[in-house]
């Protein structure tokens, strides 16, 4: 449905000849259906790519081509309404003068859409984002922030678009409805087989989600995969790392290793020659230094920039952490409204 090859993103900065390279030599697919998550710490370009795919600016070099349902060729731009966009921040992506039923029609007058037409389908939309009709009249300051978000995913939907990019959709929210948002999400795709580019650097939520994971560190993919063997086994130090570091919300779930990056991350103005982690890495040795490892195969679909990913693995044990709180996970999100919540540890 969507592939990005070879994309590079640079932004100028004012008065300097020198540039910011936010985005580096980044590829990825995201097949019907699929969710793919984009990880990485705040400032490794993950909105950027987002941005870039949805059409807000433009790449430097690279290319991103869609092949949408009933397309017969692929394009760089697909038909309008068919890639839409839910943000960040809830409040501040509604406009606080539209009621709620103006906010979700909005969409489809770019379509040309009529009246009633809209009508039905903004009242549809109300019903797949599980919210009462009566809300249309109300503003977006009388919604909780679940509520909010709620209205965004409606909005994006009510197009029936074909991919869906979520920039960090749930940061904003308690826990209790970045479930309920989660679940949403999760329940529509099943429904419509969308897919899904979903950027975020909470690790939890993206493995609870995510059919594939992309790692990003300085603009580029160090690591991608499938992501039940990503989270269990990752090659690349920068991929373990962000793995130790998650705060997992039980006692009873312990990382089994962990790899510490020391330093300052470098900088995006002036790159390092070799490996962009190699000033933080455990594992670094000279050739690290002075070359860009290449990306190479290490197991289906699983790709990893790294010379030394045998010996990552080796010293990291396999983790089953991440599959007892995805199953955890969904045993709360399934369970009746009056049964307790209790936590059953996974063999």
């Amino acid at each position: 449905m969507l592939t990005v090859e070879r994309l590079h993103k640079q932004f100028p900065i004012a008065g300097s000849r020198k540039v910011v390279s936010a985005i580096n030599d980044v590829s990825f697919s995201i097949a019907p259906g699929e969710t793919l998550g984009l990880v990485g710490e705040s400032g490794s370009g993950k909105t950027t790519v987002g941005r870039i795919v949805v059409g807000l600016i433009e790449p430097s070099s690279g290319t991103v081509r869609f092949n949408l349902p009933g397309d017969a060729h692929s394009n760089a731009r697909p038909p309008k309404g068919k890639v839409q966009l839910v943000f960040q921040e809830p409040a501040e992506s509604l406009d606080p003068r539209l009621r709620i039923g103006a906010i979700i029609g909005e969409p489809l007058q770019a379509l040309a859409v009529e009246r009633s037409e809209r009508r039905r389908r903004v009242r549809d939309a109300m019903g797949l984002v599980r919210l009462d009709p009566a809300l249309l009249d109300a503003y977006p300051a009388e919604l909780s922030a679940g509520q909010q978000q709620r209205i965004g995913v409606a909005r994006a939907m009510i197009t029936e678009p074909d991919l869906v990019v979520l920039d960090e959709p749930t940061s904003a929210l308690d826990p209790t409805a970045r479930a309920e948002i989660i679940d949403l999400l999760k329940s529509i795709q099943a429904e419509r087989k969308t897919a899904y580019l979903f950027i975020s650097h909470d690790l939890s939520t993206i493995r609870f989600i995510s059919h594939r994971v992309a790692v990003m560190y300085l603009g580029m993919i160090v690591e991608q995969g499938d992501a039940v063997t990503l989270f269990s086994k990752p090659r690349h130090p920068y991929s373990s790392g962000l793995l130790s570091s998650v705060l997992l919300p039980h006692p009873d779930l312990v990382m089994e290793g962990s790899v510490s990056l020391k330093g300052e991350i470098p900088s995006p103005i002036d790159l390092p020659r070799g490996c962009f982690l190699a000033s933080r890495c455990p594992f670094v040795i000279d050739r690290c230094r002075s070359e860009m490892p290449p990306a190479e195969m290490v197991g289906p679909s699983h790709t990893v920039h790294c010379f030394r990913h045998d010996e990552v693995a080796a010293t990291t044990p396999a983790s089953k952490t991440f599959e007892a709180f995805v199953a955890e996970s969904e045993r709360i999100l399934r369970r009746p409204a009056r049964q307790p919540i209790r936590f059953i540890p996974q063999p």
